[in-house]
């Protein structure tokens, strides 16, 4: 048994009209158009949580104290009194140095475990000041971060699964379809026990409120998890989506949204996620439940 947590950054769950580019699409948005009051038809046998960013803490939800939560079961704005956009600060970095899934994981001797995202030589060569929630996590089990070669021998996959940016920035990388980039993520989760992928271009394009762009990024994307899904055996692995916080569903607003955002799953245990996840701290609980459980089967 082995989990697939893909993560995207700013995708909640709206209502219908022109504003939200994943009615716009269609069926091109599927598997990822949920909306509000209405029950989603999900490609091969998908269900869906709504799922509380809120946390019960006033304002709306950010990205620092969202990622930190999903990846720590450590409800973060309630710890904070409040919602921390941005990269984590030195509070929010204790909580996942201390609860990282990652951390979790190892201590339950259940492993192997990956952070599938690919990183770039700056990172190695002069390390940024801030660093996002995933990079604490992956360092606070001593796991190690992919580069550029693990991404050009398929054992990784960049942020932008396209490698658009990449190229773009001058890296000798070819570029990728959506479904060769999710041929590379579903073998790397064969591989592995847990594996977390993310993705934060949703977020960019919501901030950015450009419709053409964000249709892109949508369609783009739902290729990519569609081919996930075709390449993976669900009855083997557990696939699991979520978000920190809504943004990309409502482009009339630059800011983030208070909708819910939706936890989506397929695979064996997909009905253990639905009746567990209600907020953005039941995630990494779910995922240790349901590895755990494997355990204990195998023992």
């Amino acid at each position: 048994m082995s989990v697939l947590l893909i993560f995207i950054d700013g995708l909640g769950i709206g209502s219908r009209g022109e504003h939200n580019p994943l009615d716009r699409l269609g069926a091109a948005a599927s598997p990822l158009a949920v909306f509000v009051d209405e029950e989603p038809e999900l490609p091969a046998g998908g269900v869906l949580s709504r799922t509380d960013a809120r946390l019960g803490v006033e304002g709306r939800p950010q990205s620092a104290s969202g990622q930190t939560t999903i990846l720590t079961g450590i409800n973060a704005p309630a710890a904070l009194g409040l919602h921390k956009q941005g990269f984590p600060n030195e509070a929010l970095r204790e909580i996942i140095r201390e609860h990282s899934i990652f951390l979790q994981l190892e201590r339950a001797n259940i492993r192997p475990n990956v952070f599938a995202n690919t990183y770039t030589p700056r990172f190695f060569n002069d390390r940024p000041r801030w660093v996002s929630a995933t990079t604490v996590a992956v360092e606070a089990a001593g796991l190690r971060f992919r580069d550029l070669d693990d991404l050009r021998a398929g054992r990784a996959v960049y942020q932008d699964f396209t490698n658009g940016l990449l190229i773009d920035a001058g890296f000798d990388v070819e570029p990728r379809e959506p479904e060769e980039a999710a041929e590379s993520l579903a073998r790397v989760t064969t591989q592995h026990r847990f594996t977390l992928y993310e993705y934060f271009l949703t977020d960019r394009a919501g901030h950015g409120q450009e419709i053409s762009a964000a249709l892109k990024i949508i369609a783009a994307l739902a290729r990519f998890v569609r081919a996930v899904l075709e390449r993976i055996d669900l009855s083997n692995t557990t696939v699991i989506i979520t978000s920190d916080h809504g943004n990309i569903e409502d482009l009339s607003i630059r800011n983030h949204t208070l909708n819910y955002v939706p936890t989506l799953a397929w695979g064996r245990m997909r009905e253990r996620v639905t009746a567990r996840v209600r907020n953005l701290a039941d995630i990494t609980p779910t995922i240790l439940e349901i590895l755990k459980h494997e355990e204990a089967a195998t023992a």
